[in-house]
């Protein structure tokens, strides 16, 4: 089926041909829906934390910090922000030249409130003669929406979120020099969110960006200029690291034959979705380890929640990790009883939510290995929000496929909506994931574990897609915190909307917890 010229390209990407055959296969199968027995709820699967507790649990996280821990502040950055300006982009290609829908006269209306106004201002004025409202008055509307969104403007429409300034602030650091007006992009956000729930024992900052190639460069740049800035007004020392998606985690096109696609002779590949992220999670070297999307941020002054229940579910955290380690070094000593056996089965089963209707017939020796099996795992305690419109993907306990059931996060992708009884499951959720993540990657032992080892690989999606007028199937690896940690255990903690704020559109910048 290959060439030599396709062997070698599958090699300079890293790509053995065991596993474009198992990519080929999985067009040919396809993927298995997903069985869910339930949708997550705080009566089932979510942990709610009383309020007198939660104090205890951010306790417990100060403590774990000050035993000088590795902790990683995880931020995928390179996805492009394209996106967050399609209404202007439709605006630029409509009919008219004077806003029309709700959408594009807000944007107009409150123009001066974004934080990205006084480049634009200026970048209008020395290109066009006239600033902003001297545009707006000539009626010149698609003008500034250009001087957005170009390349020959400030290029909002093909930078990544990341580099996009988000938030105005009043003045810079009070001990910098020439205090003045500034604006953080969402990058520089997560700067000082690390700053405030991620600093260890020796006030060092750990944030690792992935970013795409093409966009390296910028990000890096921009890190060098701030840095010193947020180190003088958060008393840091910050260690940045930057990586991009790797090449070896594409995954092959084919055409409607589920044979290779090929574009001008050569073989097509794609990149594996942020699934793929799962091998630059590995590489970290690190205890601890925060996710959190780029978008998801606020100004300093709407920080307090997200702070409070980052260090909250992270103290939730190291709880638990405390704990399964407890046990796996009682089973390891084998001084064990019969009914710590089944202490650590009923926390299986109460406080990481795994069932297994065989228990019952295990013998002692089965049993322990069963336990081991499911303590001995990657950890991680997702924050869950509350619905507050359309149920979507979220959190659910699904049956493995040895018969357990586990909690998992899911995308609608995953499950046969066309069954009723599954359909009324999926519309039953009352909590939504925001990507609100602390991942736990060592074992008891100190080893880390390989995280790759613990991804469910039936959980890939399948979507169609074309390339120079042809159509083609393209292959989206399992989802980095659906099937990409499907074998973790998994604990869900509900978090309060407050600490999500995605930025979709561009006029979500205009609401109030990102003025």
């Amino acid at each position: 089926m290959f060439t030599p010229e396709d062997l070698s390209l599958l090699h300079n990407k890293g790509i053995s041909p065991k596993k474009i055959a198992e990519q080929l296969d999985c067009f040919k199968t396809g993927f298995p829906w997903l069985t869910i027995t339930a949708s997550a709820s705080v009566e089932k699967g979510i942990l709610q934390i009383p309020a007198g507790n939660r104090e205890a649990y951010i306790q417990r996280w100060e403590i774990y910090l000050s035993h000088n821990r590795q902790v990683v502040k995880f931020v995928p950055a390179s996805g492009a922000a394209s996106r967050m300006f399609k209404n202007l982009f439709e605006f630029l290609e409509a009919g008219y030249d004077v806003p029309q829908t709700s959408f594009e006269q807000i944007f107009f209306d409150r123009i001066e409130d974004f934080a990205f106004f006084s480049d634009l201002d200026n970048h209008c004025l020395k290109h066009h003669g006239k600033n902003i409202a001297g545009l707006i008055a000539a009626q010149a509307y698609k003008t500034i929406v250009r001087n957005l969104l170009d390349p020959a403007g400030l290029n909002y429409g093909q930078l990544p979120k990341g580099l996009l300034k988000f938030h105005r602030y009043a003045t810079t650091a009070p001990a910098a020099n020439n205090l003045q007006p500034y604006a953080r992009t969402s990058m520089e956000e997560h700067l000082a969110e690390g700053a405030m729930y991620a600093r260890n024992v020796k006030d060092e900052v750990n944030l690792h960006f992935t970013v795409s190639q093409e966009h390296r460069t910028l990000f890096e740049s921009l890190t060098a200029a701030k840095i010193p800035l947020y180190e003088q007004l958060f008393k840091v020392k910050y260690h940045i690291h930057f990586s991009e998606q790797k090449s070896s985690t594409d995954t092959m096109a084919v055409d409607e034959n589920n044979e290779p696609f090929r574009d001008r002779g050569q073989l097509l590949f794609r990149p594996g979705g942020h699934g793929a992220l799962i091998e630059n999670l590995n590489d970290i070297d690190a205890d601890i380890i925060f996710i959190k999307n780029i978008d998801n941020v606020v100004p300093d002054a709407h920080k307090s929640p997200t702070v409070q229940y980052k260090k909250l579910i992270a103290g939730v955290l190291v709880t638990v990790q405390q704990q399964i380690f407890d046990y796996l070094e009682l089973i390891d000593s084998g001084k064990y009883t019969h009914d710590q056996l089944l202490e650590m089965l009923y926390f299986l089963q109460n406080e990481l939510n795994i069932k297994n209707p065989e228990t019952k017939v295990l013998e002692d020796v089965e049993l322990v290995l069963y336990i081991k099996s499911k303590l001995n795992r990657p950890i991680r305690v997702c924050g869950m929000v509350k619905n507050v419109g359309e149920p979507g993907g979220g959190p659910f306990l699904v049956v493995n496929e040895d018969e357990t059931t586990s909690p998992q996060i899911l995308e609608s992708s995953q499950i046969d909506l066309s069954n009723k009884a599954v359909k009324d499951l999926f519309e039953q959720g009352t909590h939504f994931n925001p990507v609100d993540l602390v991942c736990s990657v060592r074992d008891y032992k100190g080893q880390k574990f390989q995280l790759p080892d613990y991804v469910d690989k039936n959980t890939g999606f399948i979507s169609l897609k074309s390339k120079n007028g042809k159509e083609l199937k393209a292959l989206e690896l399992p989802g980095l915190w659906n099937g990409a940690m499907a074998d973790w255990n998994t604990i869900f903690v509900e978090v309060p909307i407050e600490t999500f704020n995605p930025v979709k559109t561009v006029n979500d910048l205009l609401r109030l917890e990102h003025q």
